[in-house]
């Protein structure tokens, strides 16, 4: 395949073509996760308080996926623009053998430890109930979610993003038929309840996998997976994990920040653990569909870097927090306007609703002004300067919002933890303006 349009096709069109499959399939996939939490809010409310407990479980394990993905991929796209195959190769290959590594440790460790982590924040044993019969069996699907995803990320470093839009497409959709099905018992299928949410999740994670590899075996990339000694190179795997790294925190910071709010909003009632879980749910539609935006750069910074065209790694990074940016005013002005059919759509106890309306009111005050770190993080990732973009999403995720969350909750109770929100995106985007400032522009790109 001839990559060259790589950097010499248009910026816009450019970003827009690699962009826009992935913004699709984000946008999919958030819808996957809203009707997932739709059809289980009609189990009880007590069996989306478990997901809402579990979630940063699943915030970690892909987390550590997408971010060893990220560096897969970033090492990948350097080399082609380098011109250096067989480094290309040798990267996209390692990078799936760690995958699968990855995989069945997180298996075994959050199997492990989900009965503990869940009594950090409830006894009340339904919750529970309902939490560890939908967390084993999601987290045994867990090494087809890392092998997935490594897969994806070798796609998009070839650019062949419409394949990995499809792919996951297909998981999605398979995961939103299942539901009803499995849930709720239709035909031979018999009612499974929460049970039945995890099984379809796990195959809908699955599709994808052997998508991926019947695609590869029936139409070959030039970049090959195959297992040689030489690709296991100590600098190589070092160019991995250090952009993979720091990703992978990135990723996993939203993780302990859910974690570490949970503690504080249990302490006023579980009304509030419940709509921060369902926030997230809805969040996904407005920063899955941004994080289109931002994987269909990352490929396109690494190749002009490794290439030399300094000038149009700048102009990617100008399209994309415009094209962004857009994307977060879109989602204020959903929020503020549809806040209560939103939360509606998951509880009819009018008290969660009305709490869950200012929670979202609040909270999305600072959508607009998180584009400028959103889309600085991938940059730098797609540059392979992962600990930077470890820095701002630091800033984004734990060491603004939660002691903001923690004093503001002794004043304002409750309602203070929502404005933490969008005090730490407004800190973040100015750090995260200084430092494109002085390390990319008048730094590394100068």
């Amino acid at each position: 395949m001839n990559q060259t349009f790589m950097k010499e096709k248009k910026i816009l069109p450019l970003v827009l073509s690699m962009s826009l499959p992935m913004v699709l399939s984000m946008l999919v996939n958030s819808l996957y996760n809203i009707i997932d939490s739709y059809f289980v809010a009609k189990i009880s409310e007590n069996a989306m308080t478990a997901l809402s407990l579990v979630y940063p479980l699943q915030i970690l394990i892909n987390a550590v996926a997408v971010g060893l993905g990220i560096g897969l991929n970033t090492a990948a796209s350097f080399y082609l623009g380098a011109q250096d195959h067989e480094k290309a190769d040798d990267a996209a290959s390692l990078g799936m053998v760690l995958s699968v590594i990855h995989g069945l440790i997180l298996t075994f460790i959050c199997i492990l430890i989900v009965p503990s982590f869940l009594h950090l924040f409830t006894q009340d044993e339904a919750v529970i109930s309902y939490a560890l019969t939908y967390s084993y069996i999601v987290f045994a699907f867990t090494t087809p979610i890392t092998i997935s995803i490594a897969m994806e990320k070798v796609f998009q470093a070839e650019g062949q993003m419409v394949i990995t839009m499809t792919t996951m497409l297909c998981g999605c959709i398979t995961n939103i038929i299942l539901d009803p099905i499995f849930i709720f018992g239709l035909g031979p299928v018999p009612e499974m309840g929460i049970a039945g949410a995890a099984w379809a999740t796990g195959i809908g994670q699955i599709v994808p996998m052997m998508l991926y590899f019947i695609i590869y075996l029936k139409k070959p990339l030039p970049l090959r997976l195959r297992i040689r000694k030489g690709m296991f190179d100590r600098k190589l795997c070092g160019r991995i994990y250090g952009v993979g790294i720091p990703a992978a925190l990135n990723m996993a910071l939203p993780s302990l920040m859910i974690t570490a709010l949970n503690g504080i909003l249990a302490s006023f009632s579980a009304v509030y653990v419940l709509v921060l879980g369902i926030y997230y749910k809805l969040q996904t539609f407005i920063y899955l569909t941004a994080n289109g935006i931002v994987q269909g750069i990352r490929p396109i910074a690494g190749y002009n870097y490794g290439a030399g065209e300094y000038k149009r790694v700048k102009n990617v990074f100008q399209t994309a927090l415009a094209l962004i940016a857009g994307v977060m005013l879109a989602g204020t002005i959903i929020c503020m306007i549809f806040a209560s059919w939103l939360m509606g759509l998951f509880t009819s106890n009018l008290e969660t609703i009305s709490a869950g309306c200012t929670a979202l009111r609040i909270i999305s005050i600072g959508f607009l002004v998180s584009s400028i770190s959103v889309t600085a993080s991938g940059l730098l990732e797609g540059l392979g300067q992962g600990t930077l973009s470890l820095i701002i999403s630091f800033m984004r995720y734990l060491l603004v919002i939660v002691p903001a969350a923690f004093l503001l909750s002794k004043a304002f109770g409750a309602v203070g933890v929502w404005h933490a929100f969008w005090i730490a995106e407004a800190v973040s985007a100015f750090i995260s303006y200084l430092i494109y400032r002085k390390k990319i522009v008048q730094g590394l790109l100068r």
